[in-house]
């Protein structure tokens, strides 16, 4: 029975994995919000009524895929501004980072930057929450640094987030690089988001004088 149970489940979760594949393969070119359910589900290849034991509403899968594209990213934004090496080595570890994440994953990516201002709100509301959990996370991380010595959790949270956002913006530039497939634009991003990065790096030694 045991056995029966086991494979029923990996079922389940294969359909499951195949609606956010599918979902996420149509949302190339289209928002969240026009996107319906039984398109999903054609692209798939199972009855509507199967959405329903997997997801309440497309909201629900938005909300979903949202855990996907950024629930991983975790471990990655923190060693992005652990502490290790001179702040040139660790600007240009986040920008290869960024730019090998995008890469890799350039629908998630895309998903995530259309829909953080998008017209579905759950899904919003889990970008924004994901987001903050970022800023939070890199707080710590930043704490850790000699640098941090004397700084409020307020401003460092303050530093976190204009971390955070600057990630967002060199994945967006870097994404934008990817589709027309230059690499001179993609050099111009390196170069524009190693100058922000820095500029971010240079206002921090100097907060406290």
């Amino acid at each position: 029975m045991s056995h029966t149970l086991g494979i029923r489940q990996a079922q389940k979760q294969k359909t499951r994995q195949a609606l956010l594949d599918a979902a996420l393969g149509l949302l190339e070119g289209q928002s969240l919000s026009s996107l319906g359910l039984r398109e999903v589900t054609r692209a798939v290849g199972v009855a509507p009524t199967a959405f329903y034991r997997h997801f309440r509403s497309t909201a629900d899968l938005g909300v979903a895929l949202v855990e996907e594209a950024l629930g991983s990213l975790h471990a990655m934004i923190r060693v992005t501004v652990s502490a290790d090496g001179t702040p040139d080595e660790r600007i240009a570890r986040a920008v290869e980072l960024i730019a090998g994440h995008v890469a890799a994953h350039p629908a998630h990516v895309r998903f995530i930057a259309r829909e953080r201002h998008g017209g579905v709100r759950p899904v919003r509301e889990a970008i924004q929450d994901q987001l903050a959990r970022f800023g939070e996370e890199v707080k710590r991380e930043l704490a850790k640094d000699p640098l941090s010595r004397g700084w409020s959790d307020d401003e460092l949270l303050m530093l976190a987030n204009l971390y955070v956002d600057q990630m967002l913006i060199t994945a967006s530039l870097f994404l934008d690089t990817l589709e027309k497939g230059a690499q001179d634009q993609r050099d111009e991003v390196v170069r524009i988001a190693t100058r922000r990065l820095r500029l971010i790096s240079i206002g921090r030694q100097h907060w406290l004088d």
